[in-house]
């Protein structure tokens, strides 16, 4: 049985508590929000434990995990707190404002042998899983080209007041909303190496963007497009879909379906033939055991627990994947004005480094000197 405290009770934490709450390898030991009125509920219909400062919460319960669902500002200090105290840690999306921050994070939590993950769920949507299965295969030859999109009506008029209308804190429509569908491609293809011809686009927000548009290339791999808009009220709901092109096909994928054309099957996975295939979200999903919002939120935790269980430190959207994709996000950030941008300057990867915090210090050190060097001549 896995101890495991949540922090966070909005919208996603809920979610979350619902679900490891109702796990049967876990038994939940307090909950902590900044809302007393969410707290008193909570605690009169389930019991649980609440606090409003979460180090209480870790200093008073005999906690062995905890799920960090808060602003995304809040991030970087609280999961460095958990994981000083040896916690294993799931933090929701984005992992951190600072890549310099998730780098050193990730490096830390690998040294000190304690299982992360990020809430990256479309990982575990069985129809973009098939998509990771048909790439390593090389069932569609070379790929030349991808896109990745995302579209939702989210922000549909002026507004504010929310952590995620506010850009310091995260909001916008690059880390809450792009980052997913910049995910898949950094799963599938790994981080690129340069950003370029990126607009960030205003339609209602003031300070934050409500359209992301940019341009990626791997080197020696494909190049890749990221379109992405939450102002978009021609969509009932997020849509998250990608396009891949090949030399020897296509695939077509959202959430729904997988969709896959191949001239020649013959290194594809077994049932696909020549011609156009179709696999459905329904028949690649395992069962779960408990369903709040979708299958994935719940295979997402239950990989979690499971690898705490049995000692897995690396997992699929750990801290390492989720960092290599804040690095991403950041380049992206810092390439607005169509200036191209690359990408990993805060590499070495997980495993090649020392100690946490030193690694930390080299790392901002490293990011102070570049961004002076660019700054060189712009009166």
């Amino acid at each position: 049985m896995v101890n495991v405290g949540i922090i966070g009770l909005g919208k996603m934490g809920m979610s979350h508590y619902s679900i490891i709450n109702a796990h049967d390898s876990v038994k939940v030991t307090g909950v902590c929000d900044s809302s007393g009125y969410v707290l008193d509920v909570l605690h009169k219909y389930t019991g649980a434990a609440t606090f409003t400062d979460f180090e209480k919460m870790l200093d008073s319960t005999a906690v062995e995990a905890v799920v960090i669902s808060t602003p995304s500002r809040l991030h970087a200090p609280m999961v460095r707190t958990c994981l000083e105290r040896g916690l294993h840690v799931f933090c929701e999306k984005p992992f951190c404002l600072d890549p310099v921050d998730s780098r050193a994070l990730a490096e830390f939590a690998v040294q000190r042998g304690l299982v992360t993950q990020v809430g990256y769920h479309n990982r575990f949507v069985g129809a973009f899983g098939e998509v990771k299965r048909l790439l390593e295969s090389g069932a569609i030859g070379k790929v030349s080209h991808a896109l990745a999109e995302a579209y939702g009506p989210v922000v549909l008029k002026p507004k504010g007041g929310t952590w995620r209308s506010k850009k310091d804190e995260g909001g916008g429509a690059l880390y809450d909303y792009a980052a997913h569908p910049l995910d898949l491609l950094t799963w599938y293809f790994g981080q690129p190496d340069h950003i370029s011809g990126t607009v960030l686009g205003h339609v209602f927000s003031a300070e934050t963007e409500d359209e992301v548009f940019t341009s990626l290339t791997w080197a020696n791999g494909p190049s890749g497009q990221l379109s992405v808009s939450w102002s978009d009220e021609s969509q009932r709901k997020m849509t998250t879909k990608v396009t891949i092109w090949g030399t020897n096909g296509r695939i077509n994928v959202d959430r729904q379906e997988c969709q896959v054309y191949l001239r020649d099957a013959s290194k594809a996975p077994p049932g696909y033939g020549p011609g156009w295939n179709v696999r459905y979200t329904t028949e690649l999903t395992e069962e779960v055991d408990f369903y709040v919002r979708g299958e994935e939120y719940s295979a997402q935790l239950n990989a979690w627990v499971k690898r705490i269980e049995s000692g897995e430190v690396r997992g699929v959207g750990d801290f390492v994947d989720a960092a290599g994709t804040d690095e991403v996000l950041a380049a992206i950030a810092r390439s607005k004005g169509g200036v191209p941008e690359e990408v990993g300057i805060l590499t070495p990867r997980v495993g090649q480094t020392d100690a946490f915090p030193g690694f930390l210090s080299r790392l901002r050190n490293r990011l102070r000197a570049r961004r002076s060097v660019r700054n060189v001549g712009r009166g």
